[in-house]
């Protein structure tokens, strides 16, 4: 499998600097990966602070990576036990070809939490702390609201896959969290999606794409499906967020060792 094969060699590259822990989290660990499709979401915790030449090193061992089937799909955030239970914090990551800073969000470290996987060193119960419940639901109405809810006015964005995909399965998962405080994979959001009022013949195809093996689109029909999940993810949220109590959204641009053995199943 090509994605062993990777995160084989991510982790040999990683282990001269030595990690305390490396999880994986979002799909690979929650039993919805879909090879070639799904990202590989994973979190490497570092026991030294990230100095410039750990910035370096790390540069060079995802530019090393390049040329692996998949390696354009690895996204890997950097925390140290000092600095990962800080929620607020922005954690080195490497994602989308580049290095940047991110915090490890509440979702992330919920999951973690709940499901995480362990490919090598600790569980992540021993460096994170848990999630509070209303922590978890605060950030969930704030991601929708102020992130979400206005990238559906830019209509642009929805021409495109990965937007309505997202966009769905990411309101879908945020309210069966506010609703019954669980998290829910990307294929429970979709069954979950219909009986929410979604446009069946959207998740149909969001299904297809994500599960089968699809037709190339056409034109009329990426238009149509723009317009049908704007035309339903935009009121949908405005009553998610004000079902939770909070304020809608301001008008306005949007804020935004030896060789490691990898521990398998």
């Amino acid at each position: 499998m090509r994605t062993d094969a990777l995160l084989d060699s991510f982790l040999a590259g990683l282990a001269p600097l030595a990690p305390v822990a490396v999880w994986a989290h979002g799909s690979l660990a929650g039993g919805d990966y879909q090879e070639g499709r799904s990202d590989l979401d994973l979190i490497a915790v570092l026991d030294h602070p990230i100095a410039p030449r750990t910035v370096w090193r790390l540069a060079l061992l995802h530019a090393r990576l390049r040329n692996e089937p998949l390696a354009d799909r690895l996204h890997c955030s950097y925390p140290t036990p000092k600095t990962a239970a800080d929620a607020g914090r922005r954690h080195l990551t490497w994602a989308h070809g580049r290095l940047f800073e991110r915090p490890v969000t509440p979702v992330t470290r919920a999951e973690l939490h709940t499901f995480g996987r362990v490919l090598y060193g600790v569980p992540p119960a021993d460096v994170l702390p848990p999630v509070p419940e209303e922590e978890l639901a605060a950030f969930v109405v704030r991601d929708q609201r102020d992130y979400w809810r206005r990238e559906v006015d830019r209509a642009a964005n929805w021409t495109r896959d990965v937007w309505v995909d997202l966009g769905l399965l990411t309101f879908a998962r945020a309210t069966v969290t506010l609703r019954e405080g669980r998290l829910i994979s990307k294929r429970e959001a979709l069954d979950v999606l219909p009986g929410l009022g979604a446009p069946e013949e959207v998740v149909e195809d969001i299904g297809r794409r994500r599960y089968d093996d699809p037709v190339p689109p056409t034109e009329e029909w990426i238009a149509r499906r723009a317009r049908l999940t704007r035309g339903y993810l935009g009121p949908a949220i405005d009553a998610l967020v004000a079902a939770s109590g909070c304020a809608p959204a301001e008008t306005g641009a949007p804020p935004r060792t030896p060789l490691l053995k990898r521990r398998r199943g």
